[in-house]
């Protein structure tokens, strides 16, 4: 299987999926324990539920899962989250905290790993975006996420709904995190955020460089807008996504509009 998969847009949109993989190579889910194996820490169904959002809006989506290798994670290892609980490039454990390895990889096998899918992932993004840059003179990645509402082990209390990220603005233009922000806060009965406990993980905060022409922002779901149950099978809620969709259409459309306003500005 790819470790991408790209579709090209004529869009000054490119969304980012990172995390809706789940091709786990045998010998690596082999070496997984049973807590690993039920791959709980998906960013699940999240392509489905973009899928069509925006037409002409570029996709680059990762097909592997992020126990083999965290595509949202910087390939040195730096932390996101310096003194917060997290996960790193190769998650030792699941989001509970919980360990999810028989025998965690060594140095070898997470440079293998990441020879295989993590660069292949951001070769593919990079060039979607020069792409998208070239055509439209500015490139705005739109990073795809979702998580469970509640997750001790990562932060206390309930996640908003809306979680935007852009690394307290320095990712994008003012501009697009304000109507981001604008959408997400007039939608009625959701709750949201910006630069709350998800500030933007290692893609938003790599390739955002507004002076550049290459804007970035994250969007983290709470998983109960759109699945039935935050737990397995992690059914996917047509109702529930029916009522969201709109908004994340909105959300882009008005990125969308923006972009030619934003050219050759900082």
């Amino acid at each position: 299987m790819k470790p991408v998969e790209v579709f090209q847009g004529d869009s000054p949109i490119v969304l980012g999926l990172p995390h809706t993989g789940t091709y786990v190579p045998d010998a690596i889910m082999a070496n997984l324990n049973p807590r690993g194996r039920r791959l709980d820490d998906t960013d699940w169904h999240i392509h489905k539920l973009y899928n069509g959002v925006l037409a002409g809006a570029s996709t680059v989506r990762a097909t592997f899962h992020r126990y083999v290798i965290d595509a949202n994670r910087d390939p040195v290892g730096v932390s996101l989250y310096p003194g917060q609980n997290t996960t790193g490039l190769v998650p030792l454990t699941d989001f509970d905290g919980t360990d999810i390895w028989i025998d965690p990889p060594d140095e070898a096998a997470v440079k293998a790993r990441q020879d295989a899918f993590h660069t292949p992932y951001h070769a593919a993004l990079q060039a979607e975006l020069e792409r998208v840059r070239d055509l439209h003179g500015i490139a705005i990645l739109y990073d795809c996420h979702s998580i469970r509402s509640g997750i001790p082990f990562l932060f206390d209390g309930t996640l908003p709904d809306f979680n935007i990220g852009t690394n307290m603005g320095d990712t994008c233009a003012p501009e697009i995190e304000a109507a981001t922000q604008e959408v997400c806060a007039k939608a009625e009965g959701y709750t949201s955020i910006a630069n709350g406990r998800f500030k933007g993980g290692w893609t938003t905060r790599h390739y955002g460089h507004p002076k550049k022409g290459m804007h970035a922002i994250q969007m983290e779901l709470a998983q109960s807008t759109y699945l039935t149950t935050e737990a397995s099978p992690w059914t996917y809620d047509k109702d529930k996504a029916a009522r969201l969709r709109p908004y994340l259409t909105e959300i882009l459309k008005k990125l969308a509009a923006l972009a030619p306003t934003l050219k050759g500005t900082s």
